[in-house]
């Protein structure tokens, strides 16, 4: 009698959680016209129940394969005002959020703390929550109180009051909280200070008065232009996790703690416009990756300390407006990568070694320096020739001839050549060329600011396209420009990378330009110059005396390839003997590869399953192979450029396509 029973309700079970899943289904695409008329705008027209697909092809929605429930919300820049509905907090299976950069106004609903699975994203989407409107009111109690694996809440540039919720604090899962740009006030509650995960939190131009705890594991804070008032607590040097900190705009005094020396992970330290007193800790030499280091506007006093001389990565020093004294420092000219210098309004006597600082590098024949043209306003590299060394004005006839014959996207741009005479007599040589922001991928590839981090270091997918850059480039000089040119020295410091990162081959001082009729497959050069090249991927055959040919390119791209994804540089110095950087990857392959990538690489992947790591694997044995053959000891058995662009092309775009389609199964 009970297996009767049974079998008689489970069509009646089944029937209920049909009757559910319809329910649901109706219930969002309510939910989802309710949110429509209150939010003015011609952008969802689309919306209404005769659209082919239901609502869940409607403009901006996307729903799961499977129950065909609302997963993902993406509305921003589509000119929507009005107010929020609260019928919003029924997608309760909504994963994904992003209406910034509207017009909403009104208050935040609290119908929010039903959206149970915003969290479940693995990955969060790196837009925004509701950020970038005109909300007001309160930031609800019960966002903390139930959304508490919530991964990233942004509510920036709104206009909301009152105070920041103790309920936030049980966001047990948060990484990212923004809250900038508002009109909040109170305190900051310790209860943040306690979220284990948090990595960003954002509570810049608001109204806070007062810092009770910190997150200790946090890599970005930003709480300037706020009320802040009172001495910088010692315990600042707990945040050893940190690498962008902003206090800017605030009441802050007293002495900057020697503490502040201890977060050595640090990048950019922001405490401008504040009452700091005392003198420059010499703590600050220990930051050895400080970019960025921003104390005008205090009432700090002494000399400049020599010590900053040793932060070789600084970029940025802003140091105006505080009661400064003593010589202006002659270390200013060792700081290559300094960009920017602000010393004005201080008690500081002597000259500022402008050229110096603008040094963005030397090479064989000359200097490179960072430039801004007053008229426009325009930033480029000006590459000085040192005419007194030998070969420097052969070199500059060289990249003028070779660079007035090229134009590609991944070669670096020439603005214009300079050539004249003093009014002493003295010969002045120049060229001018298009500044690369992100410097030469030798600094990314080998960072001196010693513990990489996220900012200094590529991903595999950053580290492939580049590739891709480099090969476009060489295919175009070697087989798609008449004469072809031969680089003679494609190595890391000769990539320049753009503002987004994608690279541009230069320095063509030393390059060959081939005769037009030339052996098709070799295309060898009859000069007898002698070796053309860098230390460690200048091809073999050069010193037994053979001809430059465009494999000898193929050769020094190949070890370059080897180099990106091992992280070893050719010249390093466990290579001795038979054993070689070629010889060291080749070893490795297959079996050993994940002890021969660059770690690096991982520190932008979040943990990965066995697909993913089996994908990673196949990539790598892919791209370290194509070095080993472009690398070959023997120029005949060298893969050409062409094959090996095709190639990279096809590795970078398959392991692009994974990576898309890992995003796309998130949602």
């Amino acid at each position: 009698m009970q297996s009767v029973i049974l079998l008689l309700l489970l069509p009646l079970s089944f029937l209920i959680s049909c009757s559910e899943l319809v329910a649901t289904k109706a219930g969002d695409e309510a939910a989802l016209l309710a949110f429509k008329a209150a939010a003015y705008s011609d952008a969802l027209a689309s919306w209404n129940r005769s659209t082919a697909g239901g609502f869940c092809s409607w403009e901006g929605v996307r729903c799961g394969r499977r129950h065909q429930r609302v997963v993902a919300l993406r509305l921003p820049s589509y000119g929507l005002t009005g107010v929020l509905s609260p019928a919003i907090g029924n997608l309760t299976s909504l994963r994904t959020l992003n209406l910034s950069k509207n017009g909403f106004s009104g208050d935040i609903p609290a119908s929010l703390g039903r959206l149970y699975h915003l969290p479940s994203c693995p990955r969060p989407e790196p837009k925004h929550f509701f950020r970038d409107n005109q909300l007001r009111g309160r930031v609800p109690y019960e966002v903390g109180d139930r959304l508490k694996d919530l991964r990233v809440l942004l509510l920036g540039y709104n206009n909301l009051t009152g105070a920041i919720p103790m309920s936030l604090g049980n966001l047990s899962s948060l990484i990212a909280l923004e809250l900038s740009y508002n009109q909040l006030e109170g305190t900051i509650p310790s209860s943040l200070g306690d979220i284990p995960g948090i990595q960003y939190m954002a509570l810049a131009f608001n109204n806070l008065s007062d810092i009770f705890k910190l997150p200790t594991q946090a890599s970005s804070i930003d709480l300037s232009n706020n009320l802040l008032s009172g001495f910088l607590p010692s315990e600042i040097s707990s945040l050893r996790n940190l690498n962008f900190l902003s206090l800017d705009g605030n009441q802050l005094f007293g002495d900057i703690p020697d503490g502040i020396g201890e977060l050595v992970m640090l990048q950019e330290l922001w405490l401008a416009n504040n009452s700091f007193e005392g003198s420059i800790p010499q703590s600050l030499s220990n930051i050895k990756g400080l970019s960025t280091l921003s104390l005008s506007m205090n009432n700090l006093s002494g000399p400049i300390p020599d010590v900053i001389g040793n932060i070789s990565n600084l970029q940025q020093l802003y140091l105006a407006h505080n009661n400064l004294s003593g010589p202006i420092p002659i270390f200013l000219q060792n700081l290559t990568s300094l960009s920017k210098l602000d010393l004005s309004f201080n008690n500081l006597q002597g000259k500022v070694p402008i050229e110096e600082a603008n040094l963005l590098g030397k090479g064989s024949f000359g200097a490179v320096y960072k430039c801004t043209f007053q008229n426009e306003g325009t930033i480029a590299a000006v590459k000085v020739f040192n005419l007194e060394r030998s070969g420097s004005t052969r070199s500059f006839v060289a990249e003028c001839e070779a660079l007035r014959r090229v134009r590609h996207r991944c070669l670096l741009k020439i603005i214009t050549c300079c050539s004249s005479i003093n009014h002493q007599g003295e010969e002045f040589k120049a060229l001018v060329f298009e500044f690369m922001p992100n410097g030469s991928l030798n600094s990314w590839l080998h960072p001196q600011s010693g513990m990489p981090t996220l900012c200094n270091t590529l991903s595999l997918a950053q580290r492939l396209d580049i590739a891709v850059d480099i090969m476009d480039a060489l295919d175009y000089l070697h087989n798609h420009c008449q004469p072809s040119i031969i680089h003679c020295d494609v190595k890391p410091s000769n990539i320049l990378l753009a503002e987004d990162l994608s690279a541009r081959l230069g320095d063509f001082g030393i390059s060959r330009i081939l005769p037009e009729k030339e052996n098709e497959t070799l295309q060898n050069s009859n000069s007898t110059i002698g070796i053309r090249g860098s230390i460690g991927y200048v091809a073999p055959e050069y010193g037994e005396g053979s001809p430059i040919s465009t494999l000898g390119d193929i050769y020094s791209l190949g070890i370059l390839l080897l180099e990106m994804f091992t992280g070893m540089s050719p010249t390093n110095i466990m290579f001795k003997g038979s054993l070689d950087l070629h010889r060291f990857s080749k070893d490795a392959l297959p079996e050993r590869i994940w002890e021969i990538a660059d770690t690096t690489m991982w520190l932008h992947t979040d943990a990965c399953d066995r697909s993913t790591r089996s994908k990673i694997e196949n990539c790598l044995v892919s791209v370290i192979a194509l070095g080993i053959y472009c690398s070959n000891k023997k120029p005949r058995e060298r893969t050409l450029i062409q094959d090996a662009a095709i190639e990279m092309h096809a590795i970078r775009d398959s392991y692009l396509a994974f990576v898309q389609s890992l995003e796309v199964a998130h949602d």
